[in-house]
């Protein structure tokens, strides 16, 4: 049955309605975006850094440390995964999920008991509906996280590394992220945060460039100590930041996309309203008609 008029313009005032919101939502996301990408290119400079001092003393050094040491035999890995704590945000949340379930599947694949940490109340609740077992969780801070955050989270990991496997700690720690390739582009990244792996070794360098030298005081194992806390507090804030971009990006484009069918929507909605008056109009013009032709039979009747 073909909607009245009434109705017509009822929804077309419902949906203008949700335009509005979306439209601010997307302007918001949209101007969220530029302090998100500021915010992980003034981290990017001091991580690279800590990253070269870290190799540094590692390859320097030949120093054998439990942070840069590989499990000989892994059982137990813990992953980080990082969600959002709203949605509207397209699948941002949803391919992370299934990014980490595919890691899971490899893991157990190869016999390893996978240990989760989320962050985001997305995450949180896909694992608590499914009564998925999670030993950490963090939210509130998805869309603008902050140092204090990555330390707090850093620092959990950082003992669960530490503490022997016997008592509950993990072998591996690896982090799920989107990193963000352009506003249109955000792809979900496996990382394996620790032991380390030191892949910037001694480089090939011309006969005019300058090999640099190092000296460790008071000693490359305390200098080690203290750097390692440091990069993975690093490498967290920085996937923190990187996911926090990717989530304004894809939220932006989820209400632009929904902006644009609700523009749609609200045409087509008006084109059946001006139908539907038309028809009425007609149907009236045709009562008038048919009643004055009527009132003419019986005047000549009569």
């Amino acid at each position: 049955m073909p909607a009245s008029l009434r109705e017509l313009r009822q929804r077309r005032k419902s949906v203008s309605a949700t335009k509005k919101i979306t439209r601010a939502m997307e302007l918001v996301a949209s101007s969220r975006i530029i302090r998100a990408q500021q915010a992980a290119a003034r981290a990017l400079p001091f991580t690279r850094e800590l990253n070269r001092a870290v190799s540094a003393v590692a390859n320097y050094s030949h120093l054998d440390h439990p942070l840069t040491r590989p499990a000989e035999d892994v059982k137990r890995v813990a992953v980080l995964f990082i969600t959002s704590d709203r949605g509207m945000n397209g699948a941002y949340s949803a391919n992370v999920i299934k990014t980490v379930a595919a890691f899971r599947q490899r893991m157990e694949d190869e016999g390893r008991e996978v240990v989760r940490y989320v962050v985001g109340r997305k995450g949180i609740g896909f694992l608590n509906y499914r009564q998925i077992p999670i030993e950490e969780s963090w939210d509130g801070f998805s869309d603008a996280p902050t140092y204090d955050r990555a330390v707090e989270i850093s620092d959990r990991l950082l003992a669960d590394f530490l503490r022997p496997y016997e008592e509950g700690g993990v072998d591996e720690i690896w982090a799920v992220y989107t990193r963000m390739e352009s506003m249109l582009t955000q792809v979900p990244r496996a990382r394996r945060v620790l032991p380390l792996e030191v892949v910037e070794g001694v480089r090939e360098v011309d006969s005019d460039d300058l090999v640099p030298l190092y000296e460790f005081e008071p000693d490359p194992e305390t200098v080690l100590d203290a750097l390692l806390p440091l990069y993975v507090r690093s490498r967290i804030w920085f996937y923190l930041l990187q996911s926090a971009a990717s989530q304004l990006a894809s939220q932006q484009r989820a209400m632009k996309s929904a902006t644009d069918n609700a523009q749609q929507l609200i045409e087509r909605l008006t084109r059946e309203a001006n139908q539907a008056r038309q028809a009425e109009i007609t149907q009236e013009i045709s009562e008038i008609v048919g009643g004055a032709s009527a009132l003419a039979d019986l005047t000549e009747n009569d």
